[in-house]
């Protein structure tokens, strides 16, 4: 049994903290959305070339497939909300050290299917079929 957080969970939630105190300073409507957007590009950039390559054409799907979805950081990992709840997020492997990327959808996302669905998908590459699956979840998941 691991004794408490992670250094890696910890520096999740200090960047969740980081997020919130610069939200409540942002101004409402285009600046912020800007500003937002630039903080994801910003988080998208720090990644290591691997990552960032996956990070970098999923928000290019998730930003195509669902323009009313608002790019934000979320934790530190780029993230796409609707009325300001989170719907999916790019999860980076390099971030918990994991074995791969995610692409992940919270409650908001309206992908339920019967009483079982999943709703976070390990991403290691991404072809033509894996566009078109992303673009699909995306869509159904902004509604």
């Amino acid at each position: 049994m691991a004794d408490g957080f992670s250094a890696e969970e910890k520096a999740a939630m200090k960047e969740r903290a980081a997020e919130l105190r610069a939200e409540a300073k942002r101004e409402k409507g285009a600046a912020k959305a800007a500003a937002e957007l630039q903080d994801v590009l910003d988080a998208i950039a720090k990644l290591g070339d691997d990552d960032r390559t996956l990070a970098t054409r999923v928000h290019e799907l998730v930003t195509a497939a669902a323009p009313q979805l608002a790019a934000r950081t979320w934790y530190g990992m780029p993230a796409y909300a609707l009325h300001g709840k989170v719907v999916c997020f790019f999860k980076a492997a390099g971030k918990f050290e994991g074995r791969y990327c995610e692409l992940g959808f919270n409650d908001p996302a309206k992908l339920d299917d019967g009483s079982m669905w999943p709703t976070v998908f390990a991403i290691t590459a991404i072809g033509p079929a894996e566009e078109k699956r992303i673009a699909e979840l995306v869509q159904r998941a902004a509604g």
